[in-house]
């Protein structure tokens, strides 16, 4: 059965928005995001200090993809106020871990006694900071820090090892503010 379903976001004051077409702009005291969203009958408008999502006859398709859309702005709204951090931890048993950024990579040396450094790229718009064994990641932008600490996780990876011995590696300990 199509129904008419339209969700609504709530701008906070000192907080600009924007929707041209498809894409939705927001700026903030951190910075600014911009991002299109590929949809052919859901709509987006912007009315006095609100965005408003939704679609006249909507099914089940659409529904799922109206509360994506939603999330997505209300993440980029919480973007531009604070960061968006991820904490990491190296773990190690008998070769010590040693992390160094250089630019737009990190630099993990002497992973299980390796010669030659494993290379992890870091996205443009990613903060990241290296205090011993720990790994602070920060962005605006809530996919791109999540997809760098997953860059981390994925370079230490051991292959074909058993996990529940050979427990070295870089893992996510807290995620965009949540204790994993």
């Amino acid at each position: 059965m199509k129904k008419e379903i339209f969700n609504e976001v709530e701008i906070p004051e000192g907080i600009e928005a924007r929707v041209e077409g498809n894409a939705v702009l927001i700026k903030g005291q951190l910075g600014e995001i911009k991002r299109e969203f590929n949809t052919t009958n859901v709509k987006i408008e912007m009315k006095e200090n609100k965005i408003i999502i939704g679609c006249k006859k909507a099914t089940k398709k659409e529904k799922k993809v109206i509360n994506t859309i939603t999330v997505h702005v209300k993440n980029m709204i919480k973007g531009v106020q604070e960061k968006f951090e991820y904490k990491l931890k190296a773990v190690f048993s008998h070769f010590p871990i040693s992390i160094e950024v250089k630019g737009k990579e990190a630099l993990v040396k002497n992973f299980l006694g390796e010669k030659k450094p494993r290379k992890v790229s870091i996205i443009k718009g990613v903060e990241v900071d290296v205090n011993g064994q720990e790994i602070n990641i920060s962005s605006i932008n809530k996919e791109l820090a999540g997809q760098t600490a997953a860059n981390f996780e994925k370079a230490t990876r051991i292959p074909l090892r058993d996990r529940r011995v050979f427990q070295d590696g870089i893992f996510i300990t807290e995620k965009a503010g949540r204790k994993i």
